[in-house]
């Protein structure tokens, strides 16, 4: 099953949609679309869907096809997922800005993710997915909220 998600903002993202409804894939496709008004006969279409619900999709998906949210893409890396990103663009009124882009090429060039650039490659992206293995994502969480709490205690001396 190929899980899609495309966040829950007010932000629509039918271009990455439409590229999915695009390509030749034989299997489930379950999307989780948000804010974006889309119907299909390829593609399970879900506005929104309960907590559990979205976590069982990110579990059960052989690869995962997403927006370039932070959130989404540090779920399914601690799920140890294959995911295919694209970035959501202002020039496309996607966005109010390009941020998606920066985080895209971030992961990319980390290794985390397969960044979708041109979205008429997408299905050259999902036979890349079959091979790709994802880097394995660890957090600095731990680090970040000790140098915070170390620059509170030291002000809060002061």
């Amino acid at each position: 099953m190929i899980f899609v998600t495309l966040g829950t903002q007010d932000k629509k993202f039918k271009r990455l949609l439409e590229a999915v409804e695009s390509v030749d894939i034989k299997e489930k496709i379950i999307a989780q679309v948000g804010q974006t008004k889309y119907t299909s006969n390829k593609i399970e279409v879900h506005n929104f869907m309960s907590n559990e619900e979205f976590d069982k999709y990110m579990q059960d998906a052989r690869i995962i096809i997403t927006h370039a949210g932070v959130g989404t893409i540090i779920k399914g890396l601690n799920l140890g997922k294959t995911m295919i990103v694209a970035a959501r663009k202002k020039e496309y009124k996607e966005h109010v800005n390009n941020h998606q882009q920066q985080i895209l090429d971030t992961f990319s060039k980390d290794g985390y993710i397969i960044p979708l650039e041109d979205f008429s490659k997408l299905e050259d992206k999902i036979c890349e997915a079959e091979k790709f293995i994802p880097k394995k994502f660890v957090s600095n969480n731990k680090n970040f909220v000790e140098a915070l709490d170390a620059e509170i205690t030291k002000l809060t001396k002061e």
